[in-house]
Formats: structure tokens, C-alpha cells, sequence
């Protein structure tokens, strides 16, 4: 080791430090490829992934050596030797304990999420005292163990690297800097990894339909940052899909059925437009939203899930039950924007994270509170996770209830109160609201159904041994909707309120295609007042309840959703887009789907709902299909850029009071 050392002279720790990033992204890769075998073994790339793989770890050694490599002319030389040697030898242990960390958080994260950490994994660490509360209870074992082998081999590394410090001189400095040209152009091309007009990135290791398979071509470190990086550039994260001019996009918007005859008159807002109901009444119902955390349908036997949802099963022939709903994407945020804004999805963070639409954004709260509604949100956790605060008090909701705001509740765990504290203070409410009066407005988010799966004991009749488990979580939470449910129905302001009951999302959203859409699919229920037994068998999208919500409650209003509102277009074909990771997918009336990928050309097949899976075509989509899914996939960021997804009139945001 001292001969190699002096050898080396100062390029030994950065010799060093890249060839132990390929070995632990090598070894890393493999131990991950063992583990998804299966899904391995069936895709194209399959044993190529290594070579692919070995890329992606050269692009990352080049990365965190390419600091030292423009610092050694400065310090790689015998008046600064010390300094040299510290530093590089600090500057190694902290990419190398970084990148050990990375590879050893990545199987718990693909068993969460089914594809290497990625933006969510940094959304998360915003959110420290939720995270750490969720792994001390979910994940303990998991997280001391990895810290241990962590730790172990950072000090192995620091072992291997001690005679570094010991190094008494530094080899002929007007050899290293003959060579420095040469290093950093073989770091330069490590780094850019093509010979293209964009240096590598992502897009260009998405070489299977198997979104997980794709991911493990890559490293995680890269893979965080690459996201990191893109954060930056969230206004144009769709432009990656491909290009249409503005006038085509509102053009394929406004030419569905259900806004074809619809006048948009608005340069601002150039999707607003008038809204008559479908339903007239004297006096417009009120609106209760519950919004379920991660009940997709593989909980709903009918939808051809596990038997775990009984009390919503029961209620299903009550009201309006939908058969083909799907979410949009696969965060809360994501449901909150599509339900309650009626906001198209997009490869960016969620509006409700963004900061131009923390004021002046369209919400349902805003709408009805201009029409005269007290509107509130109320939640078990603390209200500012994933800025929903923030979000809400801007666009026009009066009220926020979160953990603070409950008295001595009977279970708290890791995401706040259980969903029976939930309901039960969403019931005192509601019934305070219809004594004054005034009509009102409430969004209720549950969140037992979240990992670790905490709820209070003796409540329901386990459906797996073990506790905190899914399905468990979730026949507790489908307990708790069905209490609070029928203590709604015997209540004074049951004639005069509208229940819609949907997800969010899926528990989990994972697969071997590049959209999942089998985990898509969610259930959704209207209920309430007048609101007769129909089942909604088309195609129907979360963005799809806001103005069947409006319609049905008899609120004529103008705004800019361009969902339809199956109370007035009940036979119009559906249509769904859901939004996993990086890619884009419009499904039509005839599970005709199209695949819009970053960078790539898209990918046409159709969806069996019968087999829960897509089946990729060779020949390209059709150009109707594609049109349709690039403009709704252009559209959201671009409305959100310019501010124009609102409302025309003086806004009612904590800025304008």
C-alpha cells in the first residue's frame, strides 16, 4: 500500500476514491439485481444491465473526484502536502460514508416505493420529526442495522486510507501537472459519459418498459441528485415529453365533449368558463370531501382487491359508485391538487409544494367561499406537512384543524390522531356548522393507513396475524369511515350535504411496467341528500369530481376545470392520466394507453383490466391519442408559470384581506 502511494504521488486518493465508487456501485448493482431476479431476467437488458450499469458508476466517480482533480495543481505540492492530504482524505470518507448510505437505504425505499430513491426521497427529509417518528416505529431493525454496516465500512475505508496521511512527500510535481491535462479529460468524458449535445442523464438508461429494472441500472447517489438538480427546472420538467404551440394545446383541452360549446373569454385564465349545473336548487347542498389515505381499489373486493373495506362496500349501492376511477399520481398532494383543484398532473412537484400557487390558485375552498360557504380542512397530523397549511390558507379555505387543535385523543402514533378522533371532531363540527346556518365546506384527509400502520387496538377483527400491517390499517380506517358514516346519516344536516368519499392513491404504486396503472385504479363514492344508487362505469379521472361535485350540489359558477362533470356528460367517453415518476400516461375510453417518457419516444399499448397489465405495441400511438396526452401533459406547468390556473375577481388569500 505505501509503495502504490508513493507511486501514485498526489493523484493516489483520487485513484482511490473512484475505483472504490465502482466497486460499491458494482457490488451494490448486484446484490440488487439477486434480490429482483425475477424481474430482471425478463427484460432486454438483462445481462447488459452491468455494462449500463458500470456508466452510470463512472459518471458518479467522475463527479465527486472532479474537485480534487482541479485542486491538485493548487495544493498537490510540497508546501501544502498537509493540507492536501486532510483534505482528500476528509473529502473521501464523507462521498464514500454518503454513498454507502445511499445503496444500503435503497432496498427498504424500492420495498416502499419499487424504484431507487429518487425526488421523494428528498421531499421527505423536510419532514423530519414525521420521518423519524415512522422509521423508529417501522423500520427500527432496519434503520440501526444499516447505520452499524454504515458506519463499519466507513471506518474500513478510513483504515485503507490511513497510510494516505502517513505519506511523508509527494511524488515529482512537474510530472503530475504533465499528466493533470490528461486526468481531466478522461474525468471530463467519465463525467459527460456521451459524445451527444446533452451529457448523460437518466432518460438514456430507461432501456425496458420495467420502471424499477431501470432504476437499478442506475446508483442511487446519482439518482437523488440528478433529481435534486431538476428541481431547479420544474417549470419546464414537461417540455422533456416533447413541444406544441399553446394555441394547439388549449385547442386539444377545449375540444373534449364536455367543453366543446363551453365560451372561454378569459386571456388570463384561457380554460375558465361558465359552469351551469346539472341539478337546480333552491339552495345549494353542503360539501363534505373525505379523502383516504392510500385506499386504492386492491382494498375493494368489488374492484377486485383484498376483502378488507366491508363499511364502503356497504355503502357503495347508497350513492354514486365509480368502477373505473383513477388517481392522477402517487402522493397525497397529488390527490389533494386533482380533488380539490381539479389541477392536471405533471413530472413536477405537486402545486400544493410549489410556491406560485400558494395564493390565487384555483381551489374548490375558494370557489364556495366566494358563494357565501365556511370552508375548513380537517386533518389528524400537523397540517404543514407537505405545505398543506400553507396551501390552503392562501386559496380560500376559513379553517384549519390539525393535531394541535384535539383534546386528550384516544390513540395518537406517528401520523397524528387515529381516524376515529378524526371523525369524531369532523362530526362536532359539522354539526356546529349546520346549527348556524351557513352553508359550509370540509375537507377530512385520514391518515391511519400510513406506514407503520398504527391504529388503537380491539377495534376490528384482524384480517392478517401480525398488526401493523396494510391490510389491517386499512379495514381500521374503513372501520372509522363506516362509524363516522353512519353517524352522518342520522344527523340534521345529512338532507342538506353532499359526501364525496375517495383516495388519494394506492398504498402502493409498484410493477413491472413503466406505469403501473392496475395501481392506479381507486375507489370513489357521492352520497348524501338526494343523491341516488348509480354506478360510474366509464373511464373516470380524479380531476373529474370537482365539477360533477358542483353540478350536483346545483352551484352555477365559472371557473377554469376542465374535468368532466358526469352529472351533465354521463355517456361522454372518459378518459384517465396518471402521472409515475418521469412518465406520463393517457389511458382512453377503450384502454387504449399512451406512455409520453422524458427524452424518448412514446410508447402506445393497451391496458387489460382483467390482467392488470399493459400490453406495449411495436408500432408508435396514434397521432390522436398522442396529441391529446402531450397537450394535457403541456398544459398544468404551463398555467402554473404564468399564474394562470384562478380566479378573475378580487382573490380572498391571506395577501388580499
Amino acid at each position: 500500500m505505501y509503495r502504490w502511494f508513493r507511486w501514485a504521488g498526489a493523484y493516489a486518493p483520487i485513484l482511490m476514491l473512484f475505483c472504490t465508487i465502482l466497486l460499491i456501485g458494482g457490488l451494490s448493482r448486484s446484490l440488487l439485481v439477486a434480490w429482483q431476479f425475477d424481474r430482471v431476467e425478463t427484460t432486454s437488458v438483462w445481462p447488459d444491465i452491468f455494462l449500463h450499469g458500470l456508466r452510470v458508476d463512472l459518471i458518479m466517480a467522475g463527479m465527486v473526484v472532479a474537485p480534487l482533480v482541479l485542486l491538485l495543481p493548487v495544493l498537490g505540492h510540497k508546501y501544502c502536502w498537509a493540507v492536501w492530504k486532510r483534505l482528500t482524505f476528509l473529502w473521501a470518507l464523507v462521498v464514500v460514508g454518503t454513498f454507502l448510505f445511499m445503496e444500503l437505504s435503497t432496498p427498504t425505499f424500492i420495498a416502499e416505493y419499487d424504484v431507487r430513491p429518487n425526488r421523494l426521497f428528498i421531499e421527505y427529509l423536510n419532514y423530519p420529526r414525521e420521518v423519524l417518528s415512522m422509521l423508529w416505529e417501522g423500520y427500527l431493525t432496519t434503520v440501526v442495522l444499516g447505520t452499524l454496516i454504515v458506519i463499519t465500512l466507513t471506518w474500513l475505508f478510513a483504515r485503507l486510507m490511513r497510510p494516505w496521511l502517513k505519506e511523508a512527500k509527494p511524488g515529482h510535481y512537474r510530472k503530475a501537472l504533465m499528466v493533470w491535462p490528461i486526468v481531466v479529460l478522461l474525468v471530463f468524458i467519465s463525467v459527460r459519459s456521451t459524445t451527444g449535445h446533452r451529457p448523460a442523464n437518466p432518460a438514456m438508461f430507461a432501456l425496458t418498459s420495467d420502471a424499477l429494472v431501470n432504476s437499478l441500472i442506475l446508483n442511487s447517489t446519482w439518482s437523488v441528485a440528478f433529481a435534486i438538480y431538476n428541481l431547479k427546472h420544474e417549470a419546464e420538467a414537461s417540455d422533456n415529453y416533447g413541444s406544441m404551440a399553446m394555441s394547439r394545446i388549449l385547442d386539444e383541452v377545449r375540444n373534449e365533449p364536455w367543453l366543446s360549446n363551453a365560451e372561454f373569454e378569459s386571456d388570463r385564465f384561457p380554460t375558465l368558463h361558465h359552469q351551469t349545473p346539472a341539478r337546480t336548487r333552491s339552495r345549494p347542498l353542503n360539501l363534505v370531501i373525505v379523502l383516504e389515505e392510500s385506499l386504492g381499489a386492491t382494498f375493494v373486493e368489488s374492484l377486485g382487491g383484498t376483502p378488507v373495506t366491508p363499511h364502503l362496500e356497504a355503502l357503495k349501492d347508497s350513492g354514486w359508485w365509480f368502477e373505473n376511477l383513477y388517481a392522477t399520481g402517487t402522493r397525497s398532494v397529488r390527490g389533494i391538487e386533482a380533488v380539490v383543484s381539479g389541477f392536471l398532473p405533471s413530472p413536477a412537484r405537486s402545486v400544493v409544494k410549489l410556491s406560485l400557487s400558494q395564493t390565487d390558485f384555483f381551489t374548490l375552498g375558494e370557489l364556495l367561499k366566494r358563494k357565501g360557504y365556511d370552508t375548513g380542512f380537517i386533518y389528524g397530523g400537523e397540517a404543514h406537512f407537505d405545505n398543506m397549511r400553507s396551501f390552503f390558507t392562501g386559496n380560500g379555505f376559513d379553517t384549519i384543524v390539525d393535531q394541535q387543535d384535539y383534546t386528550d385523543p384516544s390513540f395518537t402514533g406517528s401520523w397524528g390522531v387515529s381516524d376515529e378522533d378524526l371523525f369524531e371532531k369532523t362530526q362536532e363540527e359539522l354539526k356546529q356548522l349546520h346549527t348556524s346556518g351557513k352553508p359550509f365546506f370540509r375537507l377530512i384527509f385520514s391518515s391511519s393507513n400510513h406506514t407503520p400502520f398504527e391504529f388503537p387496538d380491539g377495534r376490528i377483527e384482524p384480517y392478517d396475524d401480525d398488526k401493523n400491517t396494510v391490510n389491517n390499517a386499512v379495514k381500521y380506517a374503513d372501520h372509522a369511515l363506516g362509524e363516522f358514516m353512519a353517524s352522518a346519516r342520522n344527523s340534521d344536516y345529512w338532507e342538506d350535504t353532499l359526501f364525496l368519499i375517495v383516495a388519494d392513491h394506492d398504498a402502493r404504486v409498484w410493477g413491472d411496467e413503466l406505469v403501473p396503472i392496475k395501481n392506479f385504479q381507486i375507489p370513489g363514492l357521492i352520497l348524501g341528500a338526494d343523491i341516488e344508487g348509480r354506478k360510474i362505469q366509464t373511464i373516470t379521472s380524479q380531476i373529474d369530481l370537482a365539477p360533477t361535485l358542483l353540478s350536483l350540489m346545483g352551484i352555477t359558477s365559472e371557473h377554469p376545470l376542465v374535468g368532466r362533470d358526469l352529472a351533465a356528460f354521463p355517456d361522454a367517453p372518459g378518459r384517465a392520466m396518471m402521472q409515475f415518476n418521469d412518465y406520463y400516461a393517457w389511458m382512453d375510453n377503450h384502454f387504449n394507453v399512451t406512455v409520453l417518457r422524458p427524452d424518448q419516444p412514446p410508447l402506445a399499448g393497451v391496458y387489460s383490466k382483467d390482467r392488470g397489465q399493459t400490453q406495449y405495441l411495436q408500432q408508435a400511438s396514434s397521432e390522436t391519442l398522442f396529441n391529446k396526452a402531450l397537450a394535457h401533459a403541456l398544459l398544468p406547468l404551463k398555467l402554473y408559470s404564468n399564474r394562470s390556473y384562478g380566479l378573475p375577481g378580487v382573490p380572498s388569500g391571506p395577501n388580499h384581506d
